[in-house]
């Protein structure tokens, strides 16, 4: 087995072997940083004779977690699975579970359905379904309980809503024994808490503690962690990882606070810095540096590396959204074919999904294959696919293609038609030798609300079939956005996330639409992003949103729509904002462009600040601590 010794730098070495109390290892993109945690965990053991039982490792996500168990496996051989690594929220799961709590899980659609049941039941039907639930989780995220939450809002009459709803939600999920995913957080908190002997059981079996990225946790989990420290250090140890600079969650809740206060919060403590980058050429760990130089909140850090000067950072300018992605085809196809470099060596990171669109059309025009990372191709999303089936039916009703598009989107938005009246309508349409839409006018359906509804969505799409030669496209999509009320049903679907707000899809695909001027030509061409052996290649192109993109390196990083309102985002706080960038910066390994379209979807738009930043040629104001 090779040694620590071996693999650790002086600076990691001493992480590693950190003996007892609190320490924080503060790591730059490309320290070793899980690295460094896993011969930690050989060192408790091997070193310090700590039985594998009591180590527990935290993390953030599934693949995380796996990553590390598999890491661990070649440190500590057969040990490794006596060691209890998960995400937080599996532990509390499995702490929760351990203590007889009973409950089951909800999550997903069925939460969104739950939460609306209770909206319903409280006469609120004008507020966003998901909307509502970001703010109780939220709420909860930061250890906020209903009573308290109306307090804080007390005089904004939207939150006392929600506050309303967030009391009632809770009250039912009680009843009916069901907790969400922040249930888990909040009630092995409380269990913690209150219950001395279940804190100390917990204490005693698990007196050696390591989080890795530390900067997305949250109040909640910081909470947590503090019940899970025991009082004295004979023995014990409470060790986390992280970045600062890549705290890039406080969507979800996430404090980054949690990281920069860390001293203040756990007095006594050590600080150890892995600022070695052993990623990236000297030029990129320099963009990295100016850009983080322009974070008032931080934790200093130097910027090292052994590795090469290698290139400059280049910028990319082009006149729109579509030069940009016909730009990044040209430096590519250069990247393959003068410099040898391979399709999968390159990603291509944006900040919100919908940028994909142009990027995903000039690679399928030009044969370059593309892989998108954690996520569906533009035109295979489902708020998008609906819309283009209802494009199908109007189009041509009584075809093969219309009759797969209406049973599709018959129940889009809720006309609470299910499986059992989809059946009928099939067996009804192959009796008649006709197609489902024609059937669907002629079949007398029951029950009563049931005839009402299909009457209704008829009717509705006869005027858009008998209309369809005098709209382009996108003006079509506009109608059936607005006479089923689509965006508003969208916004109740939609979960909260960072980089996926399904309206702006939607928008995207409806200014993609008015290129065309007939129905037939712009589903001729989306059906063209059907071919997967382009776009569906896990040895293409890399495509995906920077929050997908952390934990990743490549060799090449293209960082498309570097414009204000996008990257930063205006919805955004700077500050975060800057942190994203950071993440995608810090990704590349050889080669790193920044682009930049003068206008974006038909409007002027300004270079974002941060290529600026990234490239040295504006200075930091107030320089941070």
């Amino acid at each position: 087995m090779i040694t620590t010794e071996n693999r650790l730098t002086p600076e990691q070495m001493q992480a590693a072997q950190f003996k007892n109390g609190i320490c924080a290892v503060i790591a730059v993109p490309g320290s070793g940083k899980t690295r460094t945690m896993m011969e930690r965990i050989k060192v408790l053991v091997q070193d310090y004779n700590i039985p594998p039982e009591n180590i527990l490792g935290l993390t953030f996500t599934r693949n995380a977690a796996d990553e590390m168990k598999q890491r661990l496996v070649y440190v500590l051989g057969d040990k490794s699975e006596r060691v209890h690594l998960s995400t937080i929220h599996s532990f509390c799961y499995y702490l929760l579970k351990r203590e007889g709590v009973v409950f089951e899980i909800l999550s997903g659609k069925n939460q969104l359905i739950f939460l609306k049941q209770v909206m319903t039941a409280l006469e609120i039907e004008n507020l966003p379904v998901g909307s509502v639930l970001r703010e109780i989780s939220l709420a909860k995220n930061n250890v906020i309980p209903p009573d308290e939450f109306k307090i804080l809002f007390e005089g904004d009459k939207t939150m006392a809503l929600i506050g309303d709803i967030y009391a009632a939600y809770d009250t039912r999920k009680a009843k009916k024994m069901l907790f969400d995913f922040d249930d888990l957080l909040i009630q092995a908190y409380l269990l913690l808490k209150d219950d001395s002997d279940v804190r100390k059981k917990y204490q005693e079996s698990f007196n050696n503690i390591l989080v890795d990225e530390y900067q997305d946790t949250n109040p909640c989990q910081l909470e947590l962690l503090r019940q899970l420290i025991t009082a004295n250090n004979n023995g014990s140890s409470f060790w986390i990882a992280g970045d600062d600079h890549q705290s890039i969650y406080g969507f979800a809740g996430a404090s980054v606070g949690n990281i920069l206060n860390f001293k203040d919060m756990f007095p006594g403590s050590d600080q150890f810095i892995l600022d070695m980058n052993f990623r990236s050429s000297k030029k990129i760990v320099q963009a990295c540096a100016n850009l983080a130089s322009h974070c008032q909140r931080q934790i200093h850090k130097d910027f090292k590396t052994n590795n090469s000067d290698g290139e400059d950072v280049i910028v990319l300018e082009s006149s729109n959204e579509v030069t940009e992605a016909l730009g990044l085809v040209g430096e590519i196809t250069d990247l393959i074919e003068r410099r040898g470099y391979e399709y999968q060596d390159i990603a291509v990171l944006y900040r919100a999904n919908f940028q994909s669109l142009y990027v995903e059309e000039a690679f399928l025009q030009h044969k370059i294959p593309f892989y998108i990372q954690g996520g569906q191709s533009f035109y295979s999303r489902s708020e998008v696919k609906h819309l283009l089936d209802y494009l199908r039916v109007i189009d041509c009703p009584d075809s093969n293609e219309a009759d797969e598009a209406l049973l599709n989107i018959i129940n889009i938005p809720n006309r609470y038609i299910g499986k059992r009246v989809k059946s009928e309508l099939q067996d009804f349409a192959k009796a008649n030798e006709v197609h489902l839409y024609q059937a669907l006018k002629d079949m007398q359906f029951q029950p009563d609300y049931v005839r009402k509804n299909i009457n209704t969505f008829a009717d509705m799409m006869d005027g858009f079939i008998q209309d369809k030669d005098e709209y382009v496209p996108s003006e079509i999509i506009q109608f059936i956005r607005s006479h089923t009320d689509y965006d508003r049903w969208l916004a109740d679907e939609d979960l909260p996330s960072p980089d996926n707000i399904k309206i702006n899809n939607v928008d995207q695909l409806q200014i993609a639409a008015g290129r065309y001027d007939s129905i037939s030509e712009f589903l001729e061409y989306t059906d063209t992003f059907q071919d997967t052996t382009v776009s569906d290649d896990p040895k293409g192109v890399n495509l995906m949103t920077i929050h997908k993109a952390k934990g990743l390196e490549f060799k090449i990083v293209f960082v498309i729509g570097m414009v204000e309102g996008l990257l930063p985002s205006k919805k955004g706080n700077i500050e975060e904002e800057r942190r994203i960038c950071f993440v995608a910066v810090s990704r590349a390994k050889e080669l790193l462009y920044l682009s930049h379209p003068l206008s974006y979807l038909g409007v002027p738009s300004k270079k974002s600040v941060f290529i600026s930043e990234i490239l040295g040629l504006k200075e930091p104001e107030n320089n941070p601590s």
